[in-house]
C-alpha cells in the first residue's frame, strides 16, 4: 500500500505536477479511508499501478465537512480546485454504484487492461451494477479499446491540471 502511495506522488505530483497533498512521498488525501478498497498491482516485488475504489453511499469524515466520494464532492463544489460541472446531474448515492479513482500505471498500457479486469472482478463480487471514473477524456477511447461500454456522464471539464471527464460503466457480472 506504501509503494502505491509513493506511485501515486511519483505519477501525480512530481510527473505531473499537480497541487495534491503529500508528505513523506506518499500521496493521500480523505479519501484514503478505512472504507477504501485498492486493487494494486505488482510485478517483480514492485508496486506497477493500482486504482482506489470507493462505495459511492459511503461517508467520511465527522466535522463540519463531510465527504461522500471524489465525483460527487466536485459537483457539490466541496473540493476547491476541481470543476462542478463534470455531470450534467448530480451523481449518485447508491450501494451498487462504485467510483474508481487515482488509477496509475507505470508500464504498458496491458496493466491498465489488468486492473480494470481485476476492479471488474471485485466489483461484480461485491454486488455492485455500475462504477463511475473521473479521468482524461482519452480514458473513453483506451475504454472503447478494450470493449469497455463507457457513457460520459457530463461535458469535458478542465482546470489548471488539465481536462476531466466522468464516465460511467456497468459492472460485468461473473455469476
Amino acid at each position: 500500500m506504501n509503494d502505491y502511495l509513493k506511485l501515486r506522488k511519483q505519477v501525480f505530483v512530481d510527473r505531473m505536477d499537480w497541487p495534491l497533498f503529500h508528505a513523506e512521498d506518499l500521496e493521500f488525501e480523505q479519501y484514503d479511508s478505512f472504507n477504501t478498497v485498492y486493487v494494486v498491482a505488482s510485478q517483480n516485488g514492485t508496486v506497477v499501478g493500482g486504482a482506489r475504489l470507493r462505495r459511492t453511499d459511503q461517508i467520511s469524515g465527522t466535522g463540519a465537512i463531510q465527504y461522500s466520494y471524489m465525483i460527487r464532492d466536485a459537483c457539490l463544489g466541496v473540493l476547491p480546485g476541481l470543476p462542478r460541472e463534470l455531470c450534467s446531474s448530480l451523481p449518485p448515492k447508491d450501494e451498487r454504484t462504485w467510483e474508481i479513482t487515482r488509477m496509475v500505471v507505470n508500464g504498458p498500457r496491458s496493466l491498465f487492461r489488468m486492473i480494470l479486469a481485476k476492479v471488474n472482478l471485485y466489483l461484480s463480487e461485491e454486488g455492485a451494477r455500475t462504477v463511475l471514473f473521473l479521468g482524461s477524456p482519452a480514458f473513453k477511447r483506451m475504454a472503447g479499446s478494450f470493449d469497455w461500454p463507457v457513457r460520459q456522464l457530463g461535458p469535458v471539464a478542465s482546470n489548471s491540471e488539465g481536462s476531466f471527464q466522468v464516465f460511467e460503466c456497468p459492472v460485468q457480472s461473473f455469476a
